[in-house]
């Protein structure tokens, strides 16, 4: 540990505050790259893991979840316009972009925060989470896991949705072409003045 601390920029008194109360006797050291991941998704396998959801043992009032490092929490992604329309503990002076700015751990650390069942195992649970901005961590000596974000299913489009959207491209076909396709129909006589 001692030469992967002298490596880790960070605060390390902070890293590891409160990991001595842990029990680690068979608990995994699972490692989650936040780069390029959308938050909400990245939070709830989270979530899952630090409850022991994952595991075939599981039991809704023991806390067996494995210690979740989280690594590149600059890096997350968000969608939509979440970045400028959403407030952080819904005050109005700062928007997610400006916590984002500021802490992006802290943004990560709420949104497993809020879907962690609540109980009195939430505190024991939070403390099994440690997330780092950048890719620098100092339990390099642990025997570490990287965890692989299940695929995403796509469920497959509505008809009238796919009917639309083949409307759409046909129509941006023609308008590609200039216009050479003519429209079948009857031609109108021309008008009499």
């Amino acid at each position: 540990m001692a030469t992967q601390a002298a490596s880790f920029s960070g605060s390390l008194k902070k890293a590891v505050a409160g990991i001595k109360r842990i029990n680690l006797d068979g608990l995994r050291w699972r490692v989650f790259d936040a780069k390029g991941q959308v938050l909400g998704r990245l939070a709830s396998q989270i979530s899952t893991v630090l409850q022991a959801k994952d595991k075939p043992t599981y039991c809704p009032n023991r806390d067996d979840g494995d210690i979740c490092i989280v690594l590149n929490a600059k890096d997350i992604g968000i969608t939509g316009r979440k970045l400028t329309d959403k407030y952080v503990g819904h005050l109005k002076e700062r928007s997610l972009k400006d916590q984002m700015a500021k802490d992006p751990t802290e943004v990560i650390r709420k949104a497993v925060w809020r879907m962690l069942p609540t109980n009195n195992l939430r505190d024991d649970r939070d403390r099994k989470l440690r997330i780092f901005e950048g890719s620098e961590h100092p339990f390099g000596d642990k025997p570490l896991e990287p965890f692989v974000m299940p695929p995403r299913t796509v469920r497959e489009m509505r008809p009238r949705a796919r009917r639309a959207m083949i409307r759409a491209q046909k129509k941006a076909e023609q308008a590609e072409n200039g216009g050479a396709e003519v429209k079948k129909g009857k031609k109108r006589a021309p008008s009499q003045v």
